[in-house]
């Protein structure tokens, strides 16, 4: 955008630039014609030479490509031995021969700039000291004086103009290098967009078979054991010598009946997050620690750090899986006296934090699982694993427990 801003009024220039140069240079020699002695020849000369300034000027655009070319060195020539005549004839000429100082650059490859601007040096010298030719030994050395004051300023002028361009040169690739990083770079976030999309259907779709395979292995572990005990006792009770004996199968067999149906009232409600039907992710997991806290006695915080941000079903179901088989499992081995919750929103990750003051255990010596779709700290794994997260744990004998789940922050974008 800079660069283009600094080409549009050098543009404007180029083309009303010369325009305007011989114009002031044709009145003001009008103006000046007898007060520097303009003769009839040199009328002349410039009654013809200025309209083929003109003509010059009119075919420049349509014969000249932009840069350094073999027409912009003839037209470049061309046009410095049109002013170089007419400021033969009148000095105020000079005012269209400064064109060639700014067009040197742009019209002449880099070996020929120099040539042409002492060309056009020469032109403004002479007439700096009163016109072609000067008259005299002290003119003449006024002449070179004033061409070596003119060189000097235009080899000054014209580094300055190089290194300005190289500078623009190089901020244009620079933009032109950031212009295609961002294209890039949008093009990594929407394959990446694209990725996690396909990675929480992935995880869903493991999720399910997972659930599945341990639903069957809830079943075969405990409702399937229970109504085993159940057909053995109502056999005993068949066969009960007295009445006494088959009151008592009968009561063995109603409590594991009973055991049995809370069994599988737990593994259907497991299937699916019924907590975050209604809430967020923070609400659901405070009332679960609230609730987990009441059941068992223990007391129980959650806390929210963070800017909260409504996450993807599957990210959320995935940390309460996890924040839910954790409090379980402290429960059942810790015995802790408090545990606490954190689920903290971090720029592009959110951390699910459970410690607890427990019995502890080493981690080193907890023997790995078969598969990794069941409970525990393989299950808890693997869950954050689906969805390109991780989970440590940190724990030490007698000195409590610490779950870490680290997941990806994916939004809801419905």
């Amino acid at each position: 955008m800079t660069t283009a801003a600094h080409q549009q009024p050098r543009a404007s220039f180029d083309t009303w630039g010369p325009w305007a140069l011989l114009a002031v240079g044709v009145v003001a020699a009008a103006i000046s014609a007898r007060a520097v002695g303009m003769d009839r020849p040199g009328t002349v000369v410039s009654a013809v030479l200025v309209p083929g300034a003109i003509v010059l000027q009119l075919c420049w655009g349509r014969v000249k490509r932009p840069g350094p070319s073999r027409t912009g060195v003839c037209l470049y020539l061309l046009r410095w031995a049109i002013a170089f005549v007419l400021t033969w004839a009148n000095p105020f000429f000079a005012f269209y021969a400064v064109t060639g100082y700014y067009t040197a650059t742009r019209e002449l490859p880099h070996r020929l700039v120099l040539p042409g601007l002492f060309l056009t040096a020469v032109t403004m010298a002479g007439s700096e000291v009163g016109g072609w030719p000067p008259h005299g030994l002290i003119l003449w050395l006024g002449f070179f004086l004033v061409l070596a004051v003119n060189m000097g300023m235009v080899s000054v002028f014209t580094r300055y103009a190089q290194q300005e361009q190289e500078r623009a040169r190089v901020q244009a690739e620079t933009i032109d290098e950031l212009e295609r990083t961002n294209t890039a770079l949008q093009q990594a976030l929407d394959e990446n967009a694209a990725l996690h999309a396909q990675l929480l259907v992935q995880a869903r779709e493991a999720g399910v078979a997972d659930e599945r395979r341990r639903l069957a292995a809830e079943i075969h572990d405990t409702i399937a054991q229970g109504l085993t005990g159940i057909i053995a006792q109502l056999q005993v009770v068949a066969n009960a010598p007295d009445l006494t004996t088959a009151r008592t199968h009968l009561e063995r067999a109603s409590d594991l009946a009973r055991h049995s149906l809370g069994e599988a009232r737990r593994s259907v409600h497991n299937l699916a997050p019924v907590a975050l039907a209604a809430d967020g992710l923070p609400e659901a997991l405070k009332k679960t620690v609230a609730e987990w806290g009441e059941r068992t006695g223990v007391r129980a915080e959650f806390t929210v750090t963070g800017t909260t941000e409504q996450l993807h079903d599957e990210v959320s179901a995935t940390l309460l899986r996890i924040a839910q088989e954790a409090l379980s499992n402290a429960a059942r081995h810790a015995g802790p006296t408090r545990v606490g919750v954190t689920l903290s929103f971090m720029g592009d990750e959110v951390t699910l934090d459970i410690r607890d003051d427990g019995t502890g255990f080493d981690p080193a010596a907890v023997p790995e699982r078969t598969h990794s779709g069941g409970f525990g700290l393989d299950g808890m794994r693997a869950r954050a694993e689906r969805i390109a997260g991780s989970l440590t744990v940190e724990s030490e004998p007698g000195h409590g427990t610490a779950v870490s789940a680290r997941v990806p922050l994916v939004r809801d974008d419905r």
